[in-house]
């Protein structure tokens, strides 16, 4: 038996576009038929909302796409760098954020941007929906999610990464 990849996707404050990310992934990987095959997790830059739920906004969209949920906010420790093969930030303050945070040479993790993987518009970042007034931009988030860890996943599976 291989060991298990490992995936953790980060947003600033693990509330909003990070939760959709990771539960987009896990469904995506069950329905490929290889979630046994991953660990899958979300974390934050900041501190801010470490042990909250995701914003309520968050918490609906996936319930609209019945994507099950019960994780809480934490923020990204050191470790992670060597536990995860692939740490995604969802834009490139997170890729700035996690290149400083990153202990130094020869951790595990790839530090990737998941909007690479968009097979539409790749190298777009994942929209940030926090401060709108209403849930439309956790929709649009949802759907770029979709694609990228769609992407993603063929890529792994292709060999590509």
């Amino acid at each position: 038996m291989s060991e298990k990849k490992k995936a953790l996707f980060i947003c600033l404050g693990n509330i909003c576009r990070s939760p959709i990310a990771e539960a987009v992934f896990l469904k995506t990987i069950a329905d490929a038929g290889v979630a046994a095959d991953w660990e899958v997790d979300s974390a934050a830059i900041g501190a801010w909302h470490v042990g909250k739920s995701p914003d309520h906004r968050a918490l609906s969209t996936m319930k609209k796409h019945d994507l099950p949920y019960d994780n809480r906010a934490r923020q990204i420790k050191k470790a992670d760098f060597d536990k995860y093969d692939y740490i995604f930030g969802m834009d490139r303050e997170n890729m700035s954020d996690l290149a400083r945070l990153a202990p130094g040479a020869g951790s595990k993790a790839k530090q990737l941007l998941l909007g690479d993987f968009d097979g539409e518009a790749p190298g777009k970042m994942i929209r940030d929906p926090y401060y709108d007034d209403g849930a439309e931009g956790f929709e649009q988030c949802y759907v770029q999610c979709v694609r990228c860890c769609v992407g993603f996943l063929d890529k792994v599976n292709k060999g590509e990464i």
